[in-house]
């Protein structure tokens, strides 16, 4: 067997992403063999999985793998859109495709690997595979001008951790992970880089936004480090919990 097959199989979308990008990366670092996804980007496979033709495409290389030899153990959810507006300006096709990528695709996509997982390997009494959402801090507190975004990831969030209590049978846990503000593309293109730390940091009580109370806006490698956890055998009592990384953003 080469080292490629012995490694346990984890399936990371949203990969081409700050957050993607960097939980492949870690994941790599700690001796998975990662099957990288999103809609572009270099080292990846190109699939969009808000598509049922991405979801095949997908199945299908999984399915590759497995035949191969390797162990699906791990999915983590990380692709993500966000269309900001306030509800009464907010289209309907930006609240469909936020929808469609942030909370359906991680539903199909757990579905799809949970039931590869199930047919490969029943009943693990070690809990060794895990499923991690990257949702948001903002799936539970509202926000201005992005409603549409914080209900498609409400929707993820509660998606996953039902999904825990219907996987527990068959010893694959289902957690979350909720960041706050992460130095990505996406965060930069909502403010610019000088507001982006400012208004980030400080909060704005017109708009009813806490601050961070560390006073520092996350780096991508601070999220990838809470999926690690969660998806190792450090983690392997916990399921259904919403872990949040937000510098203290939403403690109140």
């Amino acid at each position: 067997m080469n080292d490629v097959v012995a490694k346990p199989l984890i399936v990371v979308t949203g990969a081409s992403g700050g957050i993607g990008s960097a939980v492949a990366a870690k994941l790599g670092d700690s001796g998975y063999s990662v099957l990288a996804t999103d809609r572009a980007g270099d080292d990846v496979l190109t699939a969009d999985i808000s598509s049922p033709e991405g979801i095949s495409e997908l199945e299908a290389a999984i399915e590759h793998r497995i035949e191969r030899g390797q162990v699906l153990e791990g999915l983590v959810n990380v692709a993500g859109v966000l269309h900001p507006g306030k509800l009464l300006d907010l289209q309907p096709e930006q609240w469909e495709h936020m929808q469609s990528v942030n909370a359906q695709s991680v539903f199909r996509m757990t579905q799809l690997v949970a039931r590869l997982m199930i047919d490969q390997r029943d009943q693990d009494p070690g809990n060794s595979r895990s499923i991690v959402t990257v949702s948001s801090n903002a799936g539970r507190t509202p926000r201005y001008g992005m409603a549409g975004y914080c209900a498609s990831k409400a929707a993820a969030t509660m998606v996953t951790r039902c999904f825990s209590l219907e996987l527990a049978a068959h010893g694959i846990r289902a957690n979350v992970v909720s960041p706050g503000s992460t130095r990505t593309a996406m965060l930069l293109g909502m403010n610019g880089e000088a507001e982006m730390n400012r208004a980030s940091v400080a909060g704005n009580p017109a708009q009813f936004r806490n601050g961070i109370p560390l006073g520092r806006i996350a780096d991508p490698e601070d999220i990838a480090d809470s999926v690690a956890f969660l998806l190792s055998a450090n983690a392997k009592h916990l399921t259904g919990i919403e872990l949040t990384v937000d510098g203290g953003a939403t403690l109140s």
